[in-house]
């Protein structure tokens, strides 16, 4: 081992003997001085750990990230008795230390490794990292301005450039006047030439430590010339800042708004307002081209603003941007380093299918069709057949190893890299694929758990309507509170608007009771989709290979509590106006054709809703909808502001992931459109859906659940509501996470607001409110529904909103998706035929052969496969998650000991909610959560470990 001198401490990096490596993740980065070792074999050996003795009041635990161990953290101070260094004569100045925690990228491509060493040497030389803290207290008669120290700097960088670490704690030392008062924020520039990600200061005064969290990247100064600033951890509101931070306050503000011009740079941390005029590419395809969402015909919320070239044939639309090139967002709404490295190893999968047109001469891949239900549950056995030898152009043999399990000799090896070495792919993506051994597991697929107890579960009729309870996408359903069904659409354009569902098709199902009793008992429940999907059912099936129909589904609860289906109906539009459309009526089979035909229209309701779910459920009320408030909260409420800290776990990782999506999934000709029921109109159809139904203040889970009869208000009734049905996992469940976030939202917000006056002197804050109103959700502005925020009360209720559509919300409809529609059978992403009619010759072949039927309605080889691969992906916890009610990094959030209190406080009451939670999956009564065949509801459990866990609420929309 070799030693660096670092400052007293000895901390050792160390590797284990298998390569696998530890890493102890240490919050607020105070240490002594200390002394670190590092292996001596070999400047390129990459450790991935630090590992700190003589640590005080510290806890930590470890588990498996890609096949090496990570500690869950070394929580409260993971700091080694911090001192400061005061000189001994008395000189009215002091020596001050502080410890500077920097996270660096674990796969730096060779580029990054050239210029890390070249800003070794030119820190010796004197481009270094500066430092200058400035204190609370104004500096003489200067308004607002603080006392500044002189600039120091990080002192041990090129001495600790060896250390291969994901973290490094790096020593400066600034010397102050004793007068100098509380230091309230730090500037700091970067004079290399590399960025650095900067996650914590921590400042050692003789009355004790002061933390300063940063989770941030620090552009270099030929980017960004301006210091960058960074506050304590202490809250001021606005009427409270101190004299010597209130400039600074405004001028980090002034800074995140920009003026709203030019283009935006990769290194800016710019907040601003567009519309989604980004979707289509009309320079390179005309039937790439899309309507710009955000506006009178197509109301949206609004995105980050770019800046980018508009394009050549439209100025209205922003440019393309290129395969591969990344999308402006602000700068600290990127991925941290490590989080970029667990979603590019999570996203591999999905690489492999999406470069598969790029390297067709080396895979010659012919994905055809599937001809059984038992080719589909090979790829999660044996994985997908990617193609054979053709003498004109033979495989590679890694490729012929795909599936094989064999680990590659070193010719396959060589032959892979030499393969992706070719690939328009990023280098990061490269490199794991470089140090991948055994290829098989790029294309085998795990079991979704819709399979692991009953392999034929999906086709039961009960599991079919418990999905619309407790599946991916539970928040559609709702009760029926007329009868006959009706429609609000045109009668004129779309047809009759009464249903075709009479009380014949479903009065013997009805265990005796009329269709009017059914109703008055509360316990007919329809999902209906008539009305969203009508207005383009033409246009869709219009498109190759997709065929779709306007959907309600009937369902019946029985008195046993298990709710089941009743009715379909499938409608089309009339073939010309003032003519009646086709509406088809499909109730249980109770002879084979019929039950075939049962199966069709189930199919053709999964179609839909796996639609709608991704598309509104999903992408428009979590995605679309927050990133609204990211860009006000960083426009409008300062970080020293108290909602500011409240808000920002769960606003993180948004904004990029958004960015992403709209490059690669809800863009002309990406996932959504080539693979999802709605096509080139998904988008549009969300904006419909947003234009007619989007209401913020229905967006709570009890309102929402309130607005879809689900339930009804009950002093007396736990929550102070009653559902419906009793056994509806997604509420009974939703409705304990939901309360746990009110009761800590409120606790919060009363340290602050303690009356309604103080909400309204509040001008951050309400600036912050009017802004998402008026310029984020632009579209919805005048509405009366809007919340005022003149109370304690209401900005609970809007907080506590936000942070469960980040939180419960989205984790309900995401990390559910591999284990419901990785089976493409059960929730299959679009349909490719119409049910045959008797009398067509489809009906023949349905006769003959009803599975076949069945396998050429349901989506193709290629769409299957590219659809289990991306929410495989989104299912995919990454290592590094931070959960609701867990501080993960932010240990040092803030200094008010009452917060911190009544933030553990929630932690507690969420692991009860856990108990609750796994009371009610052994609960043999609750036949939607738990029996023969049955999945457990755990997706609103609070914590989950890496990879797909079908349970766990991230703090925030990280995936």
């Amino acid at each position: 081992m070799a030693q660096v001198v670092v400052s007293g401490s000895i901390v050792t990096a160390r590797s284990k003997p298998d390569g696998a490596s530890t890493r102890v993740l240490k919050e607020g980065g105070l240490c002594r001085p200390l002394v670190v070792s590092v292996p001596s074999f070999g400047r390129h050996h990459r450790c991935r750990s630090i590992v700190v003795s003589r640590v005080t009041d510290t806890t930590s635990t470890t588990r498996t990230v890609n096949g090496s161990v990570k500690s869950e953290g070394v929580v409260r101070d993971a700091i080694a008795e911090p001192r400061a260094v005061v000189p001994p004569s008395n000189t009215g100045f002091m020596s001050v230390g502080a410890v500077i925690t920097i996270v660096r990228k674990q796969r730096p491509s060779r580029d990054e490794q050239m210029t890390n060493a070249v800003d070794v040497f030119s820190d010796l030389t004197g481009s270094k990292v500066f430092l200058q803290l400035v204190s609370v207290e104004k500096d003489g008669t200067a308004i607002g301005v603080g006392k500044r120290s002189k600039e120091s700097f990080i002192k041990d960088w090129a001495q600790k450039a060896t250390v291969q670490a994901d973290k490094v704690q790096y020593t400066a030392e600034f010397n102050i006047s004793r007068d100098f008062g509380e230091p309230g924020a730090i500037l700091i520039r970067n004079t290399h030439q590399a960025e650095l990600y900067l996650e914590s200061i921590a400042l050692q005064l003789p009355s004790g430590t002061v933390y300063f969290p940063c989770h941030s990247y620090i552009a270099a100064s030929i980017h960004d010339p301006k210091p960058r600033v960074f506050f304590s951890n202490k809250v001021y509101m606005p009427w409270e800042t101190p004299d010597g931070l209130k400039d600074l306050r405004k001028q980090e503000l002034d800074t995140l708004r920009g003026n709203g011009k030019g283009e935006r740079k990769s290194w800016d941390r710019i907040y601003d307002y567009a519309v989604y005029n980004d979707l289509g590419d009309p320079d390179k395809k005309f039937d790439l081209s899309r309507p710009i969402l955000g506006g009178k015909e197509f109301p949206y919320p609004r995105r980050v603003r770019t800046g980018r070239d508009p394009c050549k044939s439209d100025p209205t639309r922003e440019v393309k941007i290129v395969n591969g090139e990344a999308v402006y967002v602000p700068r600290d709404e990127s991925f941290e380093p490590i989080k970029q490295t667990n979603f590019a190893a999570n996203s591999l999968r999905g690489l492999v299918h999406k470069v598969v047109p790029a390297i067709r001469d080396y895979f010659n891949l012919t994905p055809g069709e599937f001809d059984s239900l038992k080719d589909i549950e090979q790829l999660y056995q044996e994985g997908l057949e990617m193609g054979t030898d053709t003498g004109e152009n033979p495989l590679p043999d890694f490729v012929k190893g795909l599936g094989s399990g064999r680990k590659e000799t070193p010719d396959q090896t060589r032959e892979r890299n030499r393969v992706l070495d070719g690939l328009p792919i990023p280098d990061y993506y490269r490199e794991i694929v470089r140090s991948t051994t055994t290829p098989t597991s790029l294309l085998k697929y795990p079991l979704p758990r819709i399979l692991s107890k009953d392999r034929s579960a999906w086709m039961r009729d009960d599991e079919f309507a418990r999905q619309a309870l407790a599946g991916v996408n539970p928040l559609v359903i709702s009760c029926v509170e007329e009868f006959p069904l009706r429609s609000t659409l045109s009668p004129e354009e779309y047809g009759p608007q009464e249903s075709a569902i009479k009380p014949e098709h479903i009065e013997s199902q009805l265990e005796g009771l009329t269709v009017a009793q059914a109703m008055e008992a509360k316990r007919l429940f329809i999902v209906d989709y008539h009305d969203v999907f009508m207005p383009f059912v033409k246009r869709i099936n219009e498109l190759e290979g997709r065929k779709i129909y306007a959907t309600r589904t009937l369902f019946f609860l029985h008195h046993d509590g298990v709710l089941k289906p009743v009715a379909i109906e499938l409608s089309l539009p009339p073939p010309a106006p003032d003519s009646s459309g086709s509406k088809r009526v499909f109730t249980p089979g109770k002879d084979a054709t019929s039950f075939w035909l049962w199966q069709l229209a189930k199919l053709h309701y999964c179609a839909a809703d796996s639609g709608y779910h991704q598309l509104v459920s999903h992408w428009l009320r979590t995605h679309a909808s927050t990133e609204p408030y990211i860009i006000a909260t960083y426009r409008q409420l300062s970080a020293l502001h108290p909602i500011a800290k409240l808000l920002h776990p769960h606003l993180r990782y948004t904004m990029e992931i958004n960015a992403a999506a709209r490059q690669n999934l809800v863009g002309a000709g990406g996932v959504i459109e080539n693979t999802f029921t709605p096509g080139r109109y998904a988008m549009e159809m969300s904006s419909a859906v947003y234009d007619l139904s989007w209401r913020f203040d229905k967006e709570s889970l009890p309102e929402d659940l309130i607005r879809r009869g689900m339930a009804v208000r009950d002093a007396d009734a736990p929550h102070g509501l009653r559902l419906r049905i009793e056994d509806y996992p997604y509420a009974a469940d939703g409705l304990l996470v939901w309360d746990s976030i009110e009761q800590w939202v409120r606790n919060y917000v009363s340290l602050y607001y303690p009356d309604s006056q103080t909400v309204l002197r509040d001008v951050e804050l309400q600036q912050w409110w009017t802004e998402i109103r008026t310029k984020g959700h632009a579209d919805k502005k005048d509405e009366p529904w809007w919340p005022k925020l003149d109370s304690p009360q209401n900005l609970v209720k809007i907080l506590s909103t936000m942070i469960w559509i980040a939180s419960g919300h989205h984790a309900a409809v995401n990390f559910g998706q591999y284990d419901y529609s990785g089976f493409v059978p059960n929730q299959p992403c679009l349909a490719r035929r119409l049910v045959p009619e008797p009398g067509d010759p489809e009906f023949q072949c349905l006769l003959r052969n009803p599975q076949k039927v069945m396998l050429d309605t349901l989506p193709g080889q290629e769409q299957s496969t590219v659809v289990m691969m991306v929410v495989e992906s989104l299912s995919t916890h990454s290592p590094d998650e931070e959960y609701l009610g867990y501080n993960g990094m932010h240990t040092n959030w803030t200094s008010d000991g009452r917060a911190v209190k009544a933030f553990k406080a929630f932690s507690a009451r969420l692991a009860e909610v856990d108990k609750k939670i796994c009371e009610r999956n052994a609960d043999l009564t609750l036949k939607h959560r738990t029996g023969a065949g049955t999945l457990p509801y755990q997706l609103l459990l609070q914590k989950s470990g890496p990879g797909i866990t079908m349970r766990g609420i991230p703090n925030s929309i990280s995936i």
